[in-house]
């Protein structure tokens, strides 16, 4: 697995680079499979999820990255998974599901993609279908930063400090409305970054 050797190297030049800063990780599961539900403003942030949690996560990537068969492949082997963004992707999820029942954790993105101005979007309902289904905690976090160290379009990492928050874990209650666990999740996210934003 390209999983432990790829952390090695993102984390020594995140940290050497970019000054990556993380705080609240005792809000994270130690054993058992749970959901990270973080904003999306650059193509930085899994790493640096990546990067600030203790344990391995599987996280989906829209299929068009997979295209080119060098990066697909190593995207595989640091636990990406293709995702389509046309409608429900039913191999995703199964992959998703199998992935945190067998105690793992999976990274989502509740606005479904980057946002374009930095500002939080409206949350998708797969992040509470998934929550629901699954009943374990969620985790929302903040990453903060990304959009300046690699906006969009950029091809190189600019000097810029980093940050990922994670927040108190949440935990849906049975039979509660997708868009409801959906806005609950995206709303502690928002806390979040006004957190950061006062701080």
């Amino acid at each position: 697995m390209l999983y432990p050797i790829g952390k090695f190297i993102c984390r020594t030049v995140i940290r050497f680079f970019l000054g990556l800063k993380v705080s609240g990780v005792r809000n994270l599961p130690r054993q058992g499979g749970f959901i990270v539900a973080a904003n999306h403003v650059s193509n930085l942030d899994p790493v640096a999820l990546g990067v600030a949690c203790p344990r391995p996560f599987l996280f989906l990537a829209k299929e068009e990255l997979f295209r080119n068969r060098f990066f697909g492949w190593v995207l595989r082997n640091v636990n990406a998974f293709p995702l389509k963004r046309t409608g429900m992707d039913i191999s995703a999820i199964k992959q998703a599901i199998r992935w945190v029942r067998n105690g793992g954790a999976l990274m989502i993105f509740p606005e479904g993609t980057r946002s374009a101005d930095g500002r939080l979007g409206k949350p998708q309902e797969g992040i509470g279908f998934l929550a629901e289904k699954l009943d374990c905690p969620v985790i929302p976090a903040y990453v903060g930063g990304t959009d300046k160290a690699l906006p969009r379009g950029a091809k190189f990492f600019r000097r810029h400090r980093i940050s990922v928050t994670f927040g108190k874990q949440i935990t849906p209650e049975r039979r509660q409305a997708y868009s409801e666990v959906a806005n609950t999740v995206m709303e502690a996210i928002r806390n979040l970054s006004c957190q950061k934003t006062i701080s």
